[in-house]
């Protein structure tokens, strides 16, 4: 099949009545989850993941990338109306996007991130389409030493990117990976990190982990912090934006496009990355750069394409190769093995109705945010007056519920329980949870194509360097631990890091 006949089943799939009220869905509650302080795509697809359970594939998920991507947009609203990042994508919008609030051009800007958001996902849409076949074909040249060299390189450039301290980060990959192991070892039929605990026979499961760390976790840290609900006063008018914003703009929204659609693809990239790296190219071009921070109508142009455009390419190397570039990507693959389904490149060949439906899903979630954001932007901002008191009663119901669903069993609800102290213990030390789900996630296939390249090679660990794809991805991984111990280097990403 060509791309026209793949995309023609992909929209097929996608303009059901029954996908497109679950993208309608993803896109809204996604949307909801940004404008909210304190609740982010990552904790929402945990708490939502059990519910996918009785879901056709595609239609899971179609709804949990609308929640993704329609996130970047509902983090702009509040960033440029109260100065308030709903979403960590969101956080270099408030720059100029609050400035441009409090000069009376609150309108305009929420009309640049909108029509940038939707520039960027179509564009980001067109790349995964173009590139899913080429990349779903190398794929399948993998073998084991490849796919080992892949998984590894992925881990250390988590660890390169991840916020804090590289040695932590490091720790959380590792501790990820032990955890991961734990259950009945398929080879010699031995427990392994089960403690004599025989609801963890089977491995730990993985969505009262998730749900843990990143939802009853995130409620007690929030619960400890104070929580700025200040409205701007006055109605919001004018969103079309003048003739030399949008001349000012394009440039902007293309560079962040092309910014974020390179970098979503980059694994550990995380959602923060592209729209910083957006907003400080569009500095570096700039013939006044001092004018940044002050409202001008680039600096909500270009993060904010970049936001929408590195969410949707961060799923190519999901999609083809069933590697996960961040943890929300993650979650996305256990999604897809609840469902039943292996990722990797065999999805494109053996499941295109659910591959080619969730590309397509993905223009038709942004189309639908363009045209329901902007007039119920009263509505979103009216929300954050709701206390988070109210807010987290529901949010606990909704884990509880969730891990319970996942193994029918109130041991899994203490499960959560357990990782939600663990997780609230990490937010206080100052350590990252999520390159500890990449681990999680990624260590079983890790181990997996370990041994079963052991056994091609006859115990030969040479195997990784002799093929060329694998000792290139070892190169690169090795270039980037190299990269990290530099005094100088080091320090810049210190620096980068907490801007």
């Amino acid at each position: 099949m060509n791309l026209v006949d793949n995309l023609a089943l992909g929209f097929s799939t996608a303009l059901s009545l029954q996908n497109l009220l679950f993208c309608f869905l993803g896109v809204i509650i996604g949307t909801l989850v940004g404008v909210l302080p304190g609740i982010s795509p990552l904790n929402t697809t945990a708490m939502l993941l059990p519910f996918t359970f009785g879901l056709p594939p595609a239609s899971a998920m179609i709804m949990l990338a609308g929640i993704f991507y329609g996130a970047q947009y509902g983090g702009s609203t509040t960033a440029i109306l109260v100065n308030v990042p709903g979403e960590t994508s969101a956080v270099v919008t408030c720059l100029d996007g609050y400035q441009m609030a409090r000069q009376g051009r609150a309108g305009p800007a929420l009309a640049i991130a909108a029509v940038g958001s939707f520039f960027a996902g179509t564009v980001a849409t067109l790349v995964i389409a173009v590139l899913s076949a080429p990349l779903a074909t190398l794929a399948m040249k993998f073998t084991a030493p490849e796919y080992f060299s892949l998984l590894v390189m992925g881990l250390i450039a988590a660890v390169v990117l991840a916020h804090g301290s590289p040695f932590k980060a490091i720790a959380m990959v590792l501790m990820g990976v032990l955890v991961g192991l734990v259950g009945i070892d398929v080879n010699s039929g031995k427990p392994r990190l089960t403690f004599g605990i025989p609801d963890i026979a089977d491995g730990m499961d993985f969505v009262p982990v998730v749900v843990g760390l990143f939802g009853i976790g995130e409620v007690i840290a929030n619960l400890g912090s104070a929580q700025d609900r200040s409205i701007l006063a006055g109605k919001i008018r004018n969103l079309m934006p003048t003739w030399p914003d949008l001349k000012a703009s394009f440039p902007a929204i293309l560079r962040g496009t092309c910014v974020g659609t390179i970098l979503g693809i980059l694994p550990g990239g995380g959602a923060a990355l592209p729209p910083f790296a957006a907003y400080a190219l569009e500095k570096k071009v700039s013939r006044h750069p001092e004018r940044f921070g002050t409202g001008v109508i680039e600096g909500v142009a270009s993060p904010e394409s970049a936001n929408n455009a590195g969410a949707q390419t961060s799923f190519i190397p999901l999609l083809t190769m069933g590697i996960p570039t961040n943890p929300l990507m993650a979650l996305m693959i256990g999604a897809l093995m609840i469902q039943g389904i292996q990722p990797g490149p065999s999805v494109i060949r053996e499941q295109p109705a659910l591959y080619w439906g969730v590309v397509a899903s993905m223009w038709i979630g942004n189309l639908m945010l363009v045209i329901i954001n902007l007039p119920l932007v009263g509505i979103w901002v009216a929300l954050l007056r709701v206390p988070y008191r109210l807010l987290f009663p529901a949010i606990i119901l909704f884990c509880c519920i969730g891990a319970y669903a996942s193994g029918n069993s109130v041991f899994s609800v203490w499960l959560m329980l357990g990782w939600g102290a663990l997780g609230y213990f990490f937010n206080k030390i100052g350590v990252q949870p999520a390159p500890m789900v990449l681990g999680f996630v990624l260590g079983p296939l890790l181990e997996e194509n370990f041994r079963r390249a052991m056994l091609l090679s006859g115990g030969d660990p040479a195997v990784f360097v002799q093929r060329p794809i694998s000792a290139a991805l070892l190169a690169v991984a090795a270039i980037l631990l190299v990269v990290l111990v530099f005094p100088v280097i080091r320090k810049k990403r210190e620096e980068a890091l907490p801007e």
